[in-house]
């Protein structure tokens, strides 16, 4: 019996599957060694870029400021008879942060405009995609106008919906 294992360990199909599987790992470290390799580079890499794009950035065009308006908006509906609402949190994008200051001393009128909006939308369009940009589209003009009433000039590029929802 002992010698039929010996045979079986000097049998020449059980050294090729140990050779199969030795290259099968060896193949799987340096895949893993490559991958952390290239992380560690791209890592290592980005950090380093965003200075070197910041002082390339054009001089015309400053870099964006996003900045929240909380709390929320909520609108409410009244289809067939039915209550329906809808909330909304809405970011503002600039790019001078010393306009967006200005533009908060107005912040009343805007919001009061905005719900006004909202108010008035039929709840079958705000359920489209199409519906949902267009609102997001008045919603920017509306912010803009008083904007330019109030500053003299457009400090919002555009309003974003960053929560949208139906109820």
């Amino acid at each position: 019996m002992a010698k039929s294992d010996a045979a079986v360990v000097k049998d020449p199909a059980t050294k090729g599957k140990l050779k199969l599987i030795i290259v099968i790992v060896a193949a799987l470290l340096l895949a893993i060694g490559l991958s952390v390799g290239a992380t560690w580079y791209f890592m290592h890499g980005a950090q380093s870029k965003p200075a070197a794009a910041v002082e390339q950035a054009p001089a015309g065009k400053q870099p964006a400021i996003f900045e929240s308006m909380a709390p929320a908006f909520v609108a409410n509906f009244n289809q067939n008879g039915r209550q329906r609402y809808m909330q909304v949190s809405i970011t503002m994008l600039g790019r001078n942060q010393a306009d967006l200051d200005a533009l908060k001393v107005h912040m009343p009128v805007i919001r009061n405009n905005l719900v006004m909006l909202f108010s008035g939308q039929d709840f079958a369009t705000l359920a489209s995609p199409v519906g949902q940009e267009m609102l997001r589209q008045k919603a920017t003009a509306s912010v803009q106008e008083v904007a330019q009433k109030e500053l003299g000039k457009v400090v919002i590029e555009q309003l974003l919906f960053t929560n949208f929802v139906l109820q």
